[in-house]
């Protein structure tokens, strides 16, 4: 049975449509956000990035990090309005959350260097954000769950 190692909750500043989490040594991402970064979809991946589409042009969302041991039950609650997995691969362990004008200085800590990890992305407030950020900069409106565990295991 899997067990979660660690959660956090961060604040994240949403510009354009879009963040990305990317691995925190910029030297090690061959593509830095937000390069190459409209693709109009929920998920992107790039090496080292991934490119994150909200539902609101400009506001604060929230997202949850969890890392866990093995793969996490598929059973998060909420009204999750999209989703995804993928992996990325992290040799410091940190995930810098980078906005359009570049790292936010916030760091989802994955505990572990040099390892390759599988994740899963859910999404929950988008069309209330899209509707609000037309007026207004919201906050908290819009949130994410991302639930990492390594690839191997």
């Amino acid at each position: 049975m899997a067990k979660l190692l660690s959660r956090q909750e961060l604040e994240v500043g949403v510009e354009f449509y879009s963040f990305a989490l990317q691995e925190a040594d910029d030297n090690l991402v061959p593509t830095p956000f937000p390069e190459d970064s409209a693709s109009g979809d929920f998920l992107s991946f790039h090496e080292r990035r991934i490119d994150i589409e909200s539902g609101g042009h400009t506001h604060t969302a929230l997202l949850t990090a969890e890392v866990w041991d093995s793969i996490p039950p598929n059973e998060a609650s909420g009204d999750w309005e999209a989703e995804g997995e993928g992996e990325i691969e992290s040799p410091t362990g940190e995930l810098a959350i980078c906005e359009m004008m570049g790292n936010s200085g916030t760091y989802v800590e994955l505990g572990r260097p040099q390892t390759l990890w599988k994740l899963r992305i859910r999404c929950s407030g988008r069309d209330a954000v899209y509707r609000l950020a037309q007026v207004d900069v919201p906050s908290g409106i819009e949130r994410y769950l991302v639930q990492f565990w390594p690839a191997s295991g």
